[in-house]
């Protein structure tokens, strides 16, 4: 009899306990979707608190999560240097990456990480270069984990490129400036040109490679060939007492906006004589 008790009164506690879980659930899943209202209608702090409420309720509930994170993230605003400012920005990766330990391979996240640390290494935004381009690393390494994940994503593959083009430039315009020449201008003393070769030559190597890889992908990506005609000119620093190379990567910087325009003029003709209600393809 001693024994039956006991087994009722386990069994009458795993119910109330599984009772429990399930409610924390319903209640999660009831925040959650209070929260989504009050993010499409532009609340975002309300959605943080309603997201914040199911995140307690449901530790495991992704969508919860992700929400949270990017609600963190639509809060913070790039180029302001507050507290509160860069609080949102690392609630939002600390969101993301919980996220992460959740679903390894949830792309939205490595993105919304890589978004996060471009945007905190514009040089507007950072409060010292040295501190922009650590930034600038870490974005470039989550949106590589993204590549893993989708080897195929043309526009990681841009991202990856704009932010090589990024520190190239930030680097030999400010090692250029230091001896009193223009971003563009040659350089002329060997010594200066050698240092900005050693900075810079594998970061346009890469920048290059990875913007061919996002035209392989997409072959009208206009934005990717602006960027390469910009990585050229890059390139061009590089010629360190071959004028004949450095011009030979100006005319291809030339050649790429050749292309790029003529490429945005043949896609803006075929919107033009689009059917009237076909949508057009997403590039």
């Amino acid at each position: 009899m001693k024994s039956s008790a006991r087994i009722g009164m386990i069994l009458a506690m795993t119910a109330v306990v599984f009772s429990a879980t399930g409610c924390n659930k319903l209640r999660a899943r009831d925040q959650l979707n209070k929260g989504v209202q009050a993010y499409k209608a532009g609340r975002q702090e309300e959605a943080v608190g309603h997201f914040k409420e199911a995140v307690a309720f449901d530790p495991a509930l992704v969508n919860a999560r992700l929400y949270l994170a990017t609600a963190y993230a639509t809060l913070f605003v790039p180029g302001i240097d507050s507290e509160e400012n860069n609080r949102n920005a690392d609630s939002a990766i600390e969101e993301f990456k919980h996220v992460l330990e959740l679903d390894p391979k949830n792309v939205n996240s490595l993105k919304g990480i890589a978004s996060i640390y471009f945007n905190e290494g514009n040089p507007a935004s950072a409060k010292t270069p040295e501190i922009a381009l650590q930034k600038l690393d870490m974005a470039k390494e989550y949106h590589r984990k993204a590549l893993q994940l989708d080897p195929n994503d043309a526009e990681e593959y841009y991202s990856v490129g704009v932010i090589d083009w990024t520190q190239a430039y930030m680097q030999a315009a400010n090692m250029k400036a230091k001896k009193g020449y223009k971003v563009d201008e040659e350089i002329k003393d060997k010594a200066v040109c050698a240092d900005v070769k050693a900075r810079n030559e594998a970061i346009v190597q890469d920048g290059i490679e990875s913007l061919q890889k996002a035209l392989d992908k997409r072959p009208d990506y206009d934005d990717a060939m602006a960027y390469i005609n910009l990585m050229f000119r890059r390139k061009a620093d590089l010629e360190c007492g071959n004028p004949a190379a450095r011009q030979a990567d100006v005319n291809t910087a030339e050649d790429w906006v050749k292309k790029t325009g003529e490429t945005k003029r043949i896609k803006a003709e075929k919107l033009a004589n689009q059917p009237a209600g076909v949508v057009a393809e997403p590039q």
